[in-house]
């Protein structure tokens, strides 16, 4: 087995679908068929088999799959140290970023650092804070900003403290919030318990949800058409957008803030990459 070999096995297996797989992979689906019939070959037993809609891996191929992911890992790991072992900050940072932080302050930020360090290159994995999170747990990434409160073995530091907004088209009394009609947006666990929360805080009447919209900008843009009323984080909101803000407290007076995390492991501070920008993060007064 070489590379080639590890990458497919363990696409075949995220997929359960030779035809996804194939594409993922940018070859032909009958050059993939050749190259896993070889690796049967090689190992003298079935790796998987066909059923409705898809394959299913036999015990031999699941353990297969795994050492493969593993090898993967490990070849990785030894690129990055190589790399390391020269002067200059070179090599590819992996990083797992929380979307809103990724759509709003990411960009930015990475082509800041990339005009000081022009031979680092980028792998960013986007997506709720649940994903990067296990995507840092599985060392599939050096990095990981997070947006709330999770349980970390490893290195911990505050990036960004951001207040939860309610935004309305027109200006509304806090006290009347359970009477107006409200728009609810798929998010992660963490920022829909910060939201219920503050609500059962400051109401005993739930919020009277009349939409559920899939994305944020989604729920943002129905705002803006006066349909209802939302929380967002602060992060969010942009001068243009128009709309009333109202920074939320709780009855104590305190604000309703979300913590943005930096998380690694302290192994990751060998790699040259990992370490400038992580000191550039920590030069950075505003995130």
């Amino acid at each position: 087995m070489d590379e080639k070999d590890w990458t497919a096995i363990c696409i075949l297996h995220e997929e359960k679908n030779l035809t996804r797989s194939a594409e993922r992979l940018f070859i032909s689906q009958p050059a993939l068929t050749y190259r896993l019939k070889n690796l049967e070959n090689e190992f003298g037993t079935r790796l998987f088999f066909k059923v409705k809609g898809g394959i299913e891996f036999t015990s031999e191929g699941t353990h297969l799959a795994e050492y493969a992911g593993e090898m993967l890992k490990k070849l990785q790991r030894t690129k990055d140290f190589m790399l390391n072992m020269q002067n200059e900050v070179r090599g590819t940072l992996r990083l797992g970023v929380s979307s809103n932080f990724a759509q709003y302050k990411l960009p930015k930020l990475l082509k800041e650092f990339s005009t000081q360090y022009p031979n680092v290159q980028f792998n960013v994995n986007t997506g709720w804070s649940t994903d990067i999170m296990h995507l840092l747990d599985s060392s599939n990434v050096q990095l990981g900003i997070m947006r709330g409160n999770y349980d970390w073995y490893g290195r911990k530091t505050l990036l960004h403290k951001e207040r939860l907004c309610l935004i309305s088209k027109k200006e509304v009394e806090l006290d009347r919030l359970p009477e107006l009609p409200f728009i609810n947006y798929k998010t992660d666990s963490s920022l829909k318990n910060l939201i219920n929360g503050w609500w059962h805080d400051r109401f005993s009447d739930p919020p009277m949800v009349t939409m559920e919209t899939d994305r944020q900008e989604t729920c943002k843009e129905m705002v803006k058409n006066d349909l209802g009323v939302a929380i967002l984080p602060e992060i969010c909101l942009q001068p243009g957008d128009n709309l009333f803000t109202y920074g939320l407290s709780y009855k104590s007076g305190d604000p309703v803030l979300r913590n943005t995390w930096l998380m690694y492991n302290e192994d990751s501070l060998q790699l040259s990459t990992v370490k400038n920008f992580i000191d550039f993060l920590s030069t950075r007064t505003k995130i």
